[in-house]
């Protein structure tokens, strides 16, 4: 049976949109989904399931999240072949010595021409950006709350669903 990775944006974050993690194992399993696990309480959550599109599941996920919770909250879906490949394709692969300089952004949507070309004019010398598919890899030289990606640059100017993990939870993932 196939396995997918689902990615909840700001959950247990700064005391915003409180889920305990038995919980929302509980709402997985409660759709048919099998295998459910956490890692740490953030809203990562591995799964197994039928092969299905990553957006079928994204909705079911988060029609079940808002009834079982009464949130809306936003949802990626990847399956574990798609976490590998973001690993193995990782275009700043050996110039970063921590893994919380390197930031995975999880797209709901691959970024159109103008959207790429607007990420392209906000890189700087303290935050490389590459875009890959549904996948945005940002390698900073300064904290992210204070770079533009975590000052709300996706959301305020690219106008795009994403959750962002550090490359730590991201090959915690693959290991789900």
């Amino acid at each position: 049976m196939p396995k997918y990775v689902a990615l909840l944006r700001g959950i247990n974050v700064g005391g915003n949109t409180m889920i305990k993690m038995e919980e929302l194992r509980s709402v997985f399993s409660s759709i048919g989904f099998e295998n459910v696990r956490t890692y740490i309480n953030s809203g990562n959550v591995a799964f197994d399931t039928a092969s299905t599109s990553d957006a079928t599941l994204t909705k079911a996920i988060s029609d079940a999240i808002e009834h079982g919770f009464g949130k809306k909250i936003a949802v990626m879906v990847r399956s574990a072949a798609e976490i590998d490949d973001i690993i193995s394709n990782n275009p700043f692969d050996g110039q970063f010595e921590n893994d919380k300089d390197l930031h995975v952004f999880f797209l709901a949507n691959e970024l159109s021409n103008e959207q790429e070309r607007m990420v392209a004019e906000a890189v700087n010398e303290n935050e490389q950006i590459k875009v890959r598919g549904r996948t945005l890899y940002c390698l900073l030289k300064i904290s992210i709350v204070d770079s533009f990606v975590g000052k709300g640059f996706i959301d305020k100017k690219l106008k795009i669903p994403a959750t962002a993990r550090n490359w730590r939870t991201v090959k915690k993932l693959a290991e789900m």
